[in-house]
């Protein structure tokens, strides 16, 4: 079996110069799949509010959901790191919130380590999970917990002073002890002076190619989710498609009297 992939390693593939990939994931076959196909990190994204619930946003995912999704993911993971994403009003009422819900994460679904959203206002809070043992994964730029304070999903970074707000939310994401940082939504030139200026890995989505690493939502890259596709998504394959003819396949030779045959019944 393939190495385990654990936070120290992660870390260390900077240092190294190796990429890191990561997917999310939200149940425990497409866990399994991703994970013997090789890649290093398996968000269990708050993004299922929106390709698996049908939201408008990722606002209205629990806790609970969270902790379900994360928990199947993680029984079909034997090598990549399991990190569980913080969702909306679960960290930012008050650090012993932030503190309890981090923990329930590793304690009840066999998380590896927990992301959250924000940067300097919140690295207070990401030092009290750290100093609790539990890894943080970070996450500046385009937060989408933040939606109706951007105004939608608007690329974030252009301006001269939010350019340099973004880099102090790295920075502080950094000190606070975080061991990687999730870029998103900003211009190339700033995700690479951001990953040149810290230590810790960036992983990259809609941040161009300079970042350590790069994550995408599965359901995007699958094209399984077509509601919408974002300028920085790559499909890959075309699961809706193959997945609508299979169906329509199946529609038929039902209502033909093709399916079941001998082959599919008992005697």
């Amino acid at each position: 079996m393939a190495e385990k992939v654990t936070v120290p390693g992660i870390v260390k593939m900077k240092r190294e110069g190796k990429k890191i990939t990561c997917l999310t994931a939200y149940d425990y076959s497409l866990a399994r799949i991703l994970d013997d196909a090789g890649v290093d990190v398996i968000l269990v994204g708050d993004s299922v509010g929106s390709v698996v619930q049908g939201q408008p946003n990722t606002l209205a995912v629990t806790m609970d959901e969270m902790i379900y999704h994360t928990r199947i993911v993680a029984r079909g993971c034997k090598r990549a790191l399991v990190v569980g994403d913080m969702p909306f009003l679960s960290f930012q009422v008050g650090r012993e919130q932030a503190l309890r819900n981090a923990g329930r994460f590793l304690q009840e679904a066999g998380a590896e380590a927990i992301k959250l959203e924000g940067g300097v206002s919140m690295s207070d809070t990401i030092a009290a999970i750290v100093n609790a043992g539990i890894p943080v994964m970070g996450h500046v730029g385009l937060t989408p917990q933040s939606v109706h304070q951007f105004g939608g999903y608007k690329i974030q970074g252009r301006e001269k002073g939010q350019h340099e707000i973004i880099m102090r939310d790295a920075l502080a994401v950094q000190e606070a002890g975080a061991f990687a940082i999730v870029v998103e939504g900003v211009p190339t030139a700033l995700a690479k002076e951001i990953t040149e200026r810290i230590s810790i890995p960036t992983i990259g989505i809609g941040a161009g190619i300079h970042c350590d690493g790069q994550v995408l939502v599965l359901h995007d890259m699958l094209g399984l989710f077509d509601d919408f596709t974002p300028k920085f998504v790559k499909r890959y394959a075309d699961i809706k498609g193959s997945v609508a003819a299979a169906v329509k396949d199946f529609v038929e030779e039902v209502r033909e009297r093709k399916f079941p045959g001998e082959e599919h019944s008992f005697k």
